[in-house]
């Protein structure tokens, strides 16, 4: 294990190890600050990026952040990189590499075919060197393309998931966020519940309101109860149509256990949601959810950094080709992202690293009301994620998640950001939007026609069912 040095002016700074440099050169946040890790001053951290800036690609494959003999994410990560895609820019330091992807001979292509070679970690360590427009640059150029029902992640496509939770399961309040949802053209990338409860039978009698739903008005899209991921087996033993298995990872196997699941059990669902082969254009069946701090939180964080702990859940979720992954970037607090600054900034880093690593992502634009956060930052961060070719986006009824208690986008956001930056649904969700009558061809939205009552009358039959 090296240990890393690097002077500015008269001082020189030392840096015990890889993860202990990667730690002090990250943006300032309260997460780092919290764990001990965190730059002491901004001297230091720019001391860190210089020495990081420096480092040769190569040093990521040699030396680990979390120990590859006690950790099965390491391991995931260093046995599945592929060298030969790595090749290309294996004699690249990490300061060249950033010019290099910054450059215009780098297009979409090149990436997609890089990615495979890429560790979280280089990843990470490449966030910390780049500026908030170098972040969004580079994302740009990344394309992640899946698919189940529709076709999510095409260039100028921005998809959203309709969010209809309910602190009761009640069935009759989320069909009315599912109606309210599909008016405003949300809800393409899957209509996805929040449950109250892990109760496996309310869990089936939501997935059967919803596939009723989506078959009756042949609309392309999938549903997604967001239990646990033992409690969707258990759905999927008992003949419930599922569409797409939910879990909430993390960046190491402390973490994951905390949250009950191993890569093995991850790895049961994917190939059982797979064997069900419910999709009509794709088999990427898995959703997955991620946030900044949760290692910490679970005290699984082995001193690394909150953002390289992150990147590394991608590599987890990189494993099982999934149809969706999100950042719920603001969703665990100010004590991980202390405010709007420090959101934003983490929303972008996520988003970029993500990209690189060939997932698709999306972000819960959010933050939790002790934050030192508002509705502005959220609008910040959402028009630069739209900037950088976000995946997809939370819709929610007025911003306002009733059942979690936080604050996120809702369906005008979505809106806001198509109109804005020139951004369509799905392309397959469109054309039933027109079918519908609910989107015009230049994407602008129609006053509400005669099918929609339709709608509206399955979903009132089909709560009360």
């Amino acid at each position: 294990m090296s240990s890393y040095r690097y002077s500015l002016g008269q001082e020189t700074f030392r840096f015990d190890d890889l993860k202990a440099l990667m730690a002090r050169a990250t943006p300032l946040r309260s997460g780092d600050q919290l764990a001990g890790v965190a730059a002491a001053t901004e001297v230091e951290r720019v001391a860190a990026q210089c020495a990081l800036a420096e480092l040769p690609l190569s040093v990521f494959l040699n030396e680990t952040v979390v120990p590859y003999e006690t950790d099965e994410v390491t391991r995931l990560i260093l046995d599945r990189h592929d060298s030969a895609a790595f090749a290309p820019v294996a004699h690249l330091t990490l300061g060249d590499f950033r010019d290099l992807l910054l450059s215009d001979t780098v297009d979409s292509a090149m990436l997609g075919a890089l990615a495979p070679g890429l560790t979280p970690e280089m990843v990470a360590a490449l966030s910390k060197i780049c500026r908030n427009q170098d972040l969004i640059l580079i994302a740009r150029k990344c394309r992640v393309v899946t698919r189940f029902r529709n076709t999510i992640g095409l260039e100028k496509r921005l998809s959203t998931r309709l969010q209809p939770n309910h602190p009761t399961d009640d069935a009759r309040g989320i069909a009315a966020s599912v109606f309210d949802g599909l008016m405003y053209g949300s809800g393409d990338a899957v209509i996805g519940i929040n449950p109250a409860s892990d109760n496996v039978a309310t869990m089936i009698d939501l997935l059967h309101m919803l596939d009723a739903l989506i078959a009756e008005h042949d609309i392309p899209t999938q549903s997604c109860i967001l239990a646990h991921v033992t409690t969707t087996l258990a759905a999927i033993e008992a003949g419930a149509p599922v569409d797409l298995t939910f879990q909430s990872i993390a960046g190491t196997e402390a973490a994951n256990r905390s949250f009950g699941i191993s890569l093995d059990l991850l790895e049961e669902a994917h190939q059982a949601t797979r064997a069900l082969n419910r999709g009509t254009v794709g088999q990427n069946v898995m959703y997955f959810e991620t946030g900044q701090g949760s290692c910490l939180s679970a005290d699984a964080h082995h001193g690394v950094d909150q953002q390289t702990l992150e990147a590394r859940a991608y590599a987890v979720a990189r494993a099982y080709e999934p149809l969706l992954v999100n950042t719920v970037v603001g969703f665990i607090g100010p004590e991980y992202l202390f405010d709007g600054r420090q959101i934003i900034r983490a929303g972008l880093e996520d988003h970029f690293c993500g990209k690189l690593l060939g997932v698709p992502m999306g972000c819960d634009i959010c933050y939790t009301n002790h934050a030192e956060a508002d509705q502005n930052d959220m609008d910040v961060l959402l028009t630069l994620l739209g900037a950088a070719g976000l995946n997809f986006i939370m819709g929610i009824p007025g911003s306002d998640d009733v059942m979690l208690n936080y604050q996120t986008t809702s369906f005008h956001d979505a809106l806001y950001a198509r109109r804005v930056l020139d951004l369509r649904p799905a392309p397959e969700f469109e054309a039933w939007l027109d079918r519908m009558g609910l989107m015009a061809a230049d994407g602008s939205f129609t006053p509400a026609p005669a099918p929609t009552g339709e709608l509206s009358d399955t979903l009132l039959r089909l709560s009360d069912a």
